[in-house]
């Protein structure tokens, strides 16, 4: 079995993927080093190649994304015949939870004005601030992330409802669980609304007009999901009428945001560049060599595999 590896993974981490297929050949390439060839020879791909080059593709069985978004691949004919795509669903619940929290407590301790007086050489009182002790958080999205930031939050004395789909079990770190049919009726009481959602027709531009002002008000907004959630002049409206508090944006619509859209400039918000669920933090490399080792571990004997994708 040939294996093209393009995540950066360090030696422990190499140790923990290899493990998977002990007789297998393993091939690490950065992306823009990858031939044609090494993608022609390529029974498993572990990374997120770009799609166009999976038309090199001949013996391809498994696609192992690095990402838990797998949207660019979903085009008919992207993935060859015969071979699976699988997500890294469970890799980044440490990473863009703990993101999003500090970007939230930056947010209700007035520390990002602080920053600002610090670099004005400005020695300011900028009053009073908020804590997530007591807090009402609703997070929409219950998954690996939604799950790992109810966990934090709720360690800080917050009292965490969960809105999904369905109801089913109710996860550590939330008190209760509601569904997406329950939501605007939990908007008004929500001192802080994180969401963590995929794209999909019945998520985009969720967040609108009608969202936010039935938010609470003085509530914080926080998007660690999918930028195609927000109507973004909705949000700087909110933000410019002071019903919002704040919000925190880890992704826009578009990716790049440019220089010049006007989302850089309202009030009270914190961007950040799409860099959450990166690699930056080392537990995100960690999970995904163990999740691509554990199917290939799987396509090898032929059992179902961990966050496999339905292909259209």
């Amino acid at each position: 079995m040939n294996i093209l590896v393009i995540p950066p993974f360090n030696t422990a981490q190499k140790t923990v993927l290899e493990a998977g297929a002990p007789a297998a050949t393993f091939t690490y390439a950065a992306k823009p080093d990858i031939t044609d060839e090494q993608v022609a020879e390529a029974d498993v791909i572990v990374g997120n190649l770009p799609p166009k080059r999976l038309a090199h593709a001949r013996h391809l069985r498994l696609l192992q994304l690095n990402s838990a978004g797998y949207d660019a691949y979903m085009a008919p004919g992207t993935i060859p015949d015969g071979a699976a795509l699988a997500s890294a669903v469970g890799a980044y619940g440490q990473a863009v939870s703990e993101h999003m929290y500090a970007m939230l407590l930056m947010l209700m301790k007035n520390l990002a004005g602080y920053r600002d007086d610090q670099r004005a050489h400005a020695w300011t009182d900028r009053g009073s601030v908020r804590t997530m002790a007591g807090s009402q958080v609703l997070v929409l999205g219950t998954g690996d992330i939604g799950q790992h930031f109810a966990k934090l939050t709720s360690a800080h004395g917050a009292h965490v409802t969960g809105v999904r789909r369905h109801v089913g079990t109710v996860p550590e770190g939330f008190e209760r669980i509601c569904t997406m049919d329950e939501l605007f009726g939990l908007l008004p009481h929500a001192d802080a609304v994180v969401c963590f959602l995929p794209s999909a027709p019945e998520t985009r531009g969720l967040a609108n007009s009608r969202f936010f002002s039935s938010c609470k008000h003085g509530a914080y907004f926080a998007n660690g999901g999918r930028g195609d959630l927000v109507v973004q002049a909705d949000l700087i409206a909110a933000l410019e009428s002071g019903h919002l508090a704040g919000a925190a944006l880890d992704v826009t619509t578009p990716e790049p945001l440019p220089q010049d859209d006007p989302l850089w400039n309202a009030p009270n918000i914190l961007i950040t560049p799409h860099v959450s669920g990166q690699f930056h933090l080392y537990t995100v490399l960690d999970n995904l060599a163990s999740i691509a080792a554990e199917n290939i571990r799987r396509l090898s004997g032929g059992t179902p595999l961990l966050n496999e994708v339905t292909l259209p």
